[in-house]
């Protein structure tokens, strides 16, 4: 189990290292007056830290390398 959880870490880690974020497009109302109703795509960006996925990075080998052989 702790192998397991240790190479999604680890997995986790790469993607977050070479992908920092990612963005999306939301729709949302400018002008609601009545039966009128205006709305605008705004773009949203979601990003982390670099050094988050180094350190799930990181925190993955250590599972792996400490965890028992069944």
């Amino acid at each position: 189990m702790n192998r397991t959880i240790g190479l999604i870490l680890i997995v986790l880690g790469v993607v977050m290292l070479i992908w920092t974020g990612f963005s999306y497009t939301k729709k949302e109302k400018v002008i609601d007056a009545g039966p009128i109703q205006v709305s605008a795509d705004k773009e949203k960006s979601v990003n982390w830290p670099p050094y988050l996925g180094g350190i799930l990075l990181i925190g993955g080998i250590v599972v792996v390398a400490t965890a028992k052989k069944s």
